[in-house]
């Protein structure tokens, strides 16, 4: 598997960011709540912030899948496709409970990092993941796209639920 060999690098990085960035939300959030003097709506959570986790944590698990020593592609491709699967069903639910939570309205910008982007990261995944037969060194790429897309949009998240709890619950 030379093909794979060769992101050993991309995915020792992208890995070790996530799984740091996982430790560093939960610090975040424990201090956030530690803090917090407004009631946060528990909804919230499941749209928002648990994304954010299953993002990163998707990262760390394909980090970790792609750099074992595969001697054929076979498996890493079928769990690839399978996360990227249920990413877009994942995605799918987000959508349904952005729709009926009421503690926040949501802006363009909320739609794009919490559905539209992960869409886009879960169907490259599964995309490529089905191309991998016939394709491999193009479907490496999607998978490597996919896996960076999802750490830049956990790390934007991330980022905006601190900024959100800093400057406008507080103030609330």
């Amino acid at each position: 598997m030379q093909a794979l060999a060769a992101w050993q690098n991309f995915y020792v990085i992208v890995g070790s960011s996530a799984g740091a960035l996982i430790g560093l939300q939960f610090v975040v959030l424990s201090l956030i709540a530690d803090k917090s003097a407004t009631r946060v709506d528990p909804q919230t959570g499941g749209t928002f912030s648990t994304p954010t986790i299953v993002h990163f944590s998707t990262v760390l698990t394909l980090a970790a899948i792609l750099s074992a020593p595969w001697e054929v592609i076979h498996a890493p491709t079928l769990l690839c496709g399978a996360a990227g699967l249920a990413g877009v069903v994942y995605a799918i639910i987000v959508t349904g409970r952005m729709r009926r939570q009421t503690a926040y309205q949501p802006q363009f910008e909320d739609w794009l990092f919490h559905v539209l982007l992960p869409l886009a990261a879960y169907g490259t995944l599964l995309t490529s993941a089905l191309a991998a037969g016939s394709h491999v060194q193009e479907a490496l790429f999607g998978v490597g796209a996919a896996v960076l897309l999802l750490l830049l949009i956990g790390i934007h998240n991330a980022w905006d639920a601190v900024m959100y709890h800093v400057f406008v619950a507080k103030r609330e």
